[in-house]
């Protein structure tokens, strides 16, 4: 039965998630971005390292409907899930241990996480695969313990660049605990060597451009990382795994204070070093949602050896109570497992209360809700911090939310707009964009269409954008419309506006610009010259 749980787990999470998606809402903005990576294979890219792009790839070859989308975010959760429990198992937990690590993974932060198809999923699975086979070889020291950890650091860094803190912490780790005779292990330099030899054709992509991801830190650190505060970090880092806090606390203190984990401390400096790290660099509060899941796998190992040990004294003490009785009264019957069966309903709450807690903040986890009643929803959780956007203000829907909104009003108006045109003119349309979020969606919903694709100067479009030679019209899309340049058109008019009034996109404009002279073309070249000058550093 106990082999069963980690898959009976697993099942539940990859199945549940296409459960608790609303028709209301459209992909998210990023996803759409990994989707048009996906239609331009290479070892790297300005926003992330090539290995979303590879999964979008196949979810466009597998048809590109959401549901393929959605099926490599809810794998990798599942992965987790699997995982988690049977490091569990592992550790000698039983059904109670393996249950409420599943619990607390499922109840905690993750349920918002393994929702979009973004690199955060994958990030998550690969810190636990890495820390499940450590485990596994400190219990077992077998070489190819060692060369699948190297594998998981080689994929994550294949994955997000983040990998490098965790790394930086688990070095930290090994040379702060007995696990430094790792260093000594030529196994161990060989996991090295197959990490380095998996991330070295992105490596050199990097080298190759200059080194972008610097410039993509800054831009992070510009736009959204000032907003950061060191309070409002360590207040999520509670409220994200809430429900579970009273699970990877003692997990925590345990791995580093018990006898009982010794052997696997190094787990537990991994946890304060690679969280103490992202704070110190002002990094996303979710960035450390990757060191929480092995904690809820030691918390509850400890807690169901307390509640053993805590049952064998009660025990103790029946027994003793009724050898006294029978020296009183040799009428009396011996103590049943009756007497126990609070403790078995206690272990039961348990492990259901990370799930139940979940249910009270369903709508924040999951897009379940329309966004009409999630604007009205907001006095009750604006406390939390949910309807916080990256720019530091509250606005009306959480910003997973609004970005998944308005993208399909904003395709189907393009390609209407596209329509309107002269047939001799359409060929030599450009479509620009203002972001990735509009190109990408634009793209994404008129893939089967007879359409340019939509290009824009943000991010990794930089490298795709097309000649002008022989532009003759260009479709606008911008969320911040600036008419300026109608003089240097032929003819030039506002085409439509997204309406929805809940989308981050609201009042995203699509203009029409039919010859347009020297000094726009000119200007779009300036202008990718200057994007590509900026991230290549050059």
């Amino acid at each position: 039965m106990k082999r069963l749980l980690p898959f009976a787990f697993a099942l539940v999470k990859f199945v549940s998630g296409y459960c608790l998606i609303s028709p209301q809402y459209d992909l998210q903005r990023d996803e759409y971005l990994y989707l048009n990576q996906g239609q331009h294979l290479a070892w790297g890219y300005l926003e992330v390292p090539p290995l979303t792009a590879a999964q979008g790839w196949a979810a466009l070859a597998l048809g590109g409907g959401e549901g393929w989308v959605h099926f490599w975010p809810f794998l990798w959760g599942a992965a987790t899930v699997y995982l988690v429990v049977r490091l569990a198992e592992r550790l000698g937990g039983g059904w109670f241990a393996q249950s409420l690590a599943a619990t607390c993974y499922l109840g905690s932060a993750y349920a918002r996480l393994n929702l979009l198809f973004q690199p955060n999923s994958f990030e998550v699975f690969g810190f636990v695969f890495c820390l499940f086979w450590l485990v596994a070889y400190w219990q077992n020291p077998r070489s190819r313990y060692l060369y699948w950890v190297g594998l998981g650091l080689g994929l994550g860094l294949l994955n997000k660049y983040t990998t490098l803190f965790f790394m930086a912490a688990l070095g930290g780790a090994l040379l702060l605990t007995p696990a430094r005779r790792l260093l000594l292990n030529r196994h161990f330099w060989g996991a090295a060597a197959l990490t380095g030899l998996l991330w070295l054709p992105n490596a050199l992509w990097q080298l190759r451009h200059g080194i972008p991801f610097l410039h993509h830190v800054a831009l992070l650190k510009s736009s959204q990382l000032v907003h950061v505060q060191a309070t409002d970090f360590w207040k999520a880092q509670l409220l994200m795994c809430l429900p579970a806090t009273w699970v990877w606390l003692p997990g925590l203190l345990a791995l580093l204070l018990s006898r009982t984990f010794r052997p696997y401390r190094a787990v537990g400096w991994v946890a304060v070093l690679g969280v103490g790290l992202l704070a110190a660099l002002h990094g996303k509060d979710y960035y450390a949602l990757g060191y929480y899941p092995v904690l809820f796998t030691f918390g509850a190992v400890w807690w169901e050896t307390w509640l053993r040990r805590l049952e064998e004294k009660k025990r103790l003490q029946r027994i003793k109570q009724f050898a006294h009785l029978q020296r009183v009264g040799p009428e009396v019957t011996a103590p049943t497992g009756q007497v126990f069966a609070w403790l078995t309903a206690l272990r039961l709450v348990l492990v259901m209360f990370p799930v139940a807690f979940l249910a009270l903040f369903l709508p924040l986890m999951f897009p379940v809700r329309s966004p009409a009643v999630m604007a009205a929803l907001r006095p009750r959780y604006v406390h939390l911090g949910v309807y916080r956007w990256e720019d530091g203000q509250n606005h009306a829907l959480p910003q997973d939310y609004a970005d998944m909104r308005g993208w399909h009003e904003l395709a189907a108006k393009t390609w209407a707009a596209y329509q309107s045109l002269p047939d001799s003119v359409r060929p030599h349309t450009l479509i620009h964009c203002a972001n990735y979020g509009q190109a990408s969606a634009i793209n994404y919903f008129n893939r089967a269409r007879a359409m340019p694709a939509a290009n824009s100067l943000n991010g990794s479009f930089v490298f795709w954008y097309p000649s002008l030679d022989r532009c003759q019209a260009l479709l606008i899309i911008d969320d911040e419309p600036d008419d300026d340049l109608a003089p240097h058109f032929a003819a030039y008019r506002r085409f439509a506006v997204v309406a929805d009034t809940f989308a981050r996109e609201q009042g995203t404009a699509i203009t029409i610009g039919l010859g347009p002279d020297h000094h726009v073309l000119d200007q779009v070249h300036r202008e990718q010259r200057a994007a590509l000058a900026a991230w290549e550093g050059d």
